[in-house]
C-alpha cells in the first residue's frame, strides 16, 4: 500500500483522433471525452451532475483526453475542446497525424461519405501495424439501420429485442449496406493483430439531446408554437434512441476498458414508438397536438432529409445487455427521452440559447405603450400581451368549451370543463352587470396568468402592454404558486416563470400627452379611449394611481427589477423609433433561432431589391439634378441676356435723351453758319478749304456776335 505521504503518480493523458468535429455527434462526444480523466471509468466515482462537469472543463485537469480532429466544414474555427485541428490536402497528410494517436474514432452515422475513409484508415493502420511501436485502438460509431430489416428471433415473439449476441444475424436497411460493409471491415481487421490493433463497432440508437440531431425538427416546431407536430405513418414503430452523453461515456468506457466483446449495442433502456416521442416533445414544449401524416407527405417535407426518414421510420426492439452489466456508465438519460423530457427540453434551451425574453412597458395612456411593443415584439420574436385581446380570446375560448354538445366533445370532456366554463362565464357576466359592463381584476388576473405561463409565452417570452396598472394588480399577477396556495401575498417572492426582467416606464407631461391625442385623425380617435374626454379621465386615473409616494413602479423596484424610465416628450421619430431603439439597447440580444434559410432567402431577396431601388433612384436623382442644373443654366443665359438686351436699349435711349439739347444747339447755332461757310468756300474755291472755314466760322461765329 502506498505511502500517503508519497506524491501521486501524475496521470498520462492521451490523444484521440475524432473525425468532423464540427458535426453534432463529433462535437459533443469530443467535448464530453475532453473533460475526462483517462482511466475514471474503471473506478467507483459518485454520479456528478452535468455543473460539475462543466468545473472540470474549466479547470482543465491533468490527464484528460487532448482531442484532436477534422472538421467537415474548413472555414469554421477550432472548437475551444479540441488541441488541434488537422488539416490535410490528401490522405497521406492526414495518416501521419492518425499514427501519432492513441484512440481513432471514426463515426459514420451522420456523413456517409465518411464510410470509404474509415475504412482506408482501419485498413492502412492495419497493414503498417509492424512500423507502428504502440497499440492502437479504433472505434467505428455506426448506426442501428444495420439491424432494420433483422428477421425476429422468435417469429411467434416478435417482441424479444436483439442483443450483441445476435449481431451476425443482422440485415441491413437498403440504403446502410455500406455501413454494415463498413462495420465487418473493422470487426475482421481487429482480429489480426490484437496486441497492436483493437477495434470495436459501436452501433447508436438515434441521438438526442444537447442542441438535438435528428429528433431536431420536432423540437424545433413545438419551439415555435406550431399547431400541431408531424407524426410519419402510425407512429407505432420501436425507434431505438441514446442521449449523446451517454453515447460518449460508453466510448470512453470502451477507450478505458478495452473489453472483449467488440461489437456493442449504444442504446438507453427505452423501448420507444416514434409516436410516444412526437407527443412527448409536443406536450412539453409546444401545443400538445399530434397530426400523423403519410409517408409520402413526409418525404415532401424540407426538414426532413432521406436518411433520417429511414431511420425514423424503423422498427427495432434492441437491448444494451453487454452496457448494462459490464459498464459504469454515468446515465444522464437511461431511462430514455420520454421519462426524461424536462431535463431534455431544459437542456435543448440553454445548447441553443433559446431563453425567453419577459418584458412590460408601462406608462399614462397615449405614451406609446403599444406603438412600442408591437415593433419589439417584431424585432424579438415575442408575444404581444394586450389586455383587451386577452380577455377577448379568453372569453371567447369560454364561449366554445360551454358550447360543447356533439358527443365526441362529450367524451373528451371528462372534467366538465363545458359545465365549469359556463360556470365562469356567468360570473363574470354578473361581475359586468355589478361594475358598470367593467370585469373584475381578479378574472383578468386570472386570464392574463394562464396566457402568460401559456406555452408560447414560456418558450419565446412576451411583452405586457401597459399591465399592471397597480402595485395591488402586480402583486396579484406574479403571486408565487406557492404563495397562491397558501393564501398569502409576500412582496419579495413572485413567480420566477412569469416574472419580467425587463419593466420599461414610458414618461410624458400631461400636456404633451393631450396635444399628441388632438393631433391624431378623426379616423382613429372614433371608437377608442383617445377622445379628449376619455383621456382626461385616464390621465386622472393613472396619475392617481401613480403618485410619488406609490407607484406600480416600486413593486418591481422592492424585488429589484429596477424599471428603466424613458422620457418620450423629446421622441419625434416616426412611430416613436428612437424609443424603440433604446429599449432594444436594453433588451440586448435576441434568445431565439436566427433566421432560417428561406428568411435568409427573402431577406437577401429584399436587400438585393432595396439595393437596385436605392440605385435606380440614385441614378434618378442624378438624372434629375443634371436636367435641373441644365435648365436652370438655360434659365439663367436667357435671363442674362434678356437683361443684357434691356441695359443696351436703357442706353441707347439715355444717350439719346442726352443728344437732343446737342442737336437742338447745332441746328440753331452751328450748321446755318456752316452750310454758309462751305457755300461760300465751294464759290471762292480757295487754295486751303479748311483754314477758309475755320477763318469763316470764327469770324460769322454768333456767340462772338
Amino acid at each position: 500500500m502506498a505511502n500517503a505521504d508519497e506524491p501521486a503518480e501524475k496521470i498520462k493523458s492521451k490523444k484521440i483522433f475524432i473525425n468532423h468535429l464540427d458535426s453534432f455527434q463529433g462535437r459533443n462526444i469530443g467535448k464530453y471525452l475532453s473533460r475526462c480523466v483517462v482511466g475514471a471509468s474503471l473506478e467507483e466515482v459518485e454520479e456528478e451532475d452535468d455543473h460539475s462537469v462543466t468545473s472540470v472543463t474549466d479547470k482543465m485537469k491533468e490527464g484528460c483526453f487532448e482531442i484532436v480532429g477534422t472538421l467537415k466544414d474548413k472555414e469554421k474555427p477550432k472548437p475551444d475542446f479540441a488541441k488541434e485541428i488537422i488539416m490535410y490536402e490528401n490522405k497521406d497528410q492526414l495518416y501521419e497525424y492518425l499514427v501519432e494517436c492513441d484512440i481513432i474514432i471514426y463515426d459514420i452515422t451522420e456523413d456517409p461519405d465518411q464510410i470509404d475513409e474509415a475504412v482506408w484508415a482501419v485498413s492502412e493502420l492495419n497493414s503498417d501495424m509492424d512500423k507502428i511501436d504502440k497499440s492502437k485502438v479504433f472505434i467505428l460509431i455506426s448506426t442501428c439501420m444495420t439491424w432494420a430489416k433483422s428477421k425476429p428471433l422468435d417469429p411467434d415473439d416478435p417482441e424479444i429485442p436483439f442483443t450483441e449476441d445476435d449481431y451476425r444475424r443482422r440485415k441491413p436497411h437498403p440504403n446502410f449496406k455500406e455501413h454494415i460493409s463498413a462495420e465487418k471491415t473493422v470487426i475482421k481487421l481487429g482480429k489480426i493483430n490484437k496486441s497492436k490493433l483493437v477495434t470495436y463497432v459501436v452501433c447508436s440508437g438515434l441521438t438526442y439531446g444537447a442542441e438535438e440531431n435528428i429528433f431536431h425538427y420536432l423540437f424545433k416546431s413545438a419551439w415555435h408554437n406550431a399547431q400541431f407536430l408531424q407524426c410519419f405513418g402510425d407512429g407505432k414503430n420501436i425507434v431505438p434512441t441514446i442521449h449523446i452523453k451517454d453515447l460518449a461515456s460508453i466510448i470512453q468506457n470502451v477507450i478505458d476498458a478495452k473489453p472483449k466483446v467488440r461489437y456493442i449495442i449504444a442504446k438507453d433502456d427505452a423501448q420507444t414508438t416514434l409516436e410516444d416521442i412526437v407527443k412527448t416533445v409536443s406536450q412539453n414544449l409546444g401545443s400538445g397536438k399530434v397530426k400523423y401524416i403519410t409517408k409520402e407527405e413526409a418525404l415532401l417535407s424540407k426538414d426532413i432529409e432521406q436518411a433520417d426518414f429511414d431511420m425514423l421510420l424503423v422498427n427495432l426492439r434492441m437491448d444494451a445487455v453487454f452496457v448494462k452489466e459490464s459498464m459504469r456508465v454515468n446515465w444522464v438519460s437511461e431511462q430514455g427521452l420520454i421519462e426524461n423530457i424536462t431535463s431534455i427540453v431544459k437542456e435543448f434551451k440553454d445548447t441553443r440559447s433559446l431563453q425567453p425574453l419577459r418584458a412590460a412597458i408601462l406608462g399614462p395612456p397615449a405614451s406609446g405603450k403599444t406603438t412600442v411593443a408591437k415593433q419589439l415584439c417584431d424585432l424579438f420574436k415575442l408575444h404581444h400581451i394586450l389586455i383587451k385581446n386577452v380577455i377577448d380570446e379568453e372569453l371567447e375560448n369560454l364561449k366554445t368549451k360551454a358550447n360543447r354538445t356533439n358527443e365526441e366533445d362529450m367524451e373528451e370532456d371528462t372534467d366538465n370543463s363545458a359545465q365549469e366554463a359556463q360556470d365562469l362565464l356567468d360570473q363574470i357576466k354578473e361581475s359586468q352587470e355589478n361594475n358598470n359592463g367593467r370585469i373584475d381584476d381578479h378574472f383578468i388576473i386570472r386570464f392574463l396568468r394562464d396566457r402568460l405561463k401559456s406555452m408560447p409565452c414560456q418558450n419565446q417570452g412576451f411583452i405586457l402592454d401597459g399591465f399592471p396598472k397597480t402595485i395591488a394588480q402586480a402583486r396579484d399577477l406574479f403571486l408565487s404558486e406557492e404563495e397562491e396556495e397558501e393564501g398569502e401575498g409576500g412582496a419579495r417572492n413572485y413567480n420566477k416563470q412569469i416574472m419580467p426582467e425587463f419593466v420599461i416606464c414610458l414618461e410624458a407631461t400631461d400636456d404633451f400627452l393631450k396635444n399628441r391625442v388632438m393631433n391624431l385623425p378623426e379616423s382613429v380617435v372614433n371608437g377608442t379611449h383617445n377622445t379628449e374626454k376619455e383621456l382626461i379621465r385616464r390621465l386622472l386615473e393613472y396619475r392617481t394611481q401613480n403618485s410619488d409616494d406609490e407607484t406600480v413602479l416600486n413593486y418591481f423596484d422592492e424585488l429589484e427589477f429596477h424599471p428603466e424610465k424613458i422620457d418620450v416628450n423629446k421622441d419625434t421619430s416616426e412611430m416613436m423609433k428612437d424609443t424603440v431603439e433604446k429599449i432594444r439597447k436594453i433588451f440586448g440580444s435576441p434568445r431565439n433561432y436566427g433566421p432560417t434559410p428561406e428568411e435568409l432567402e427573402e431577406m437577401k431577396r429584399i436587400e438585393e431589391e432595396q439595393r437596385e431601388k436605392r440605385e435606380t433612384e440614385e441614378k434618378e436623382e442624378k438624372a434629375r439634378r443634371e436636367a435641373e442644373e441644365l435648365q436652370e443654366r438655360r434659365r439663367r443665359q436667357e435671363e442674362w441676356s434678356t437683361r443684357l438686351n434691356e441695359v443696351k436699349r436703357e442706353e441707347y435711349e439715355l444717350l439719346e435723351a442726352q443728344s437732343i439739347p446737342l442737336r437742338n444747339y447745332l441746328m440753331k447755332h452751328v450748321m446755318p453758319t456752316l452750310t454758309q461757310a462751305l457755300i461760300d468756300c465751294c464759290k471762292t474755291r480757295p487754295d486751303d478749304p479748311i483754314d477758309y472755314l475755320a477763318e469763316y466760322l470764327f469770324q460769322h461765329n454768333p456767340q462772338i456776335d
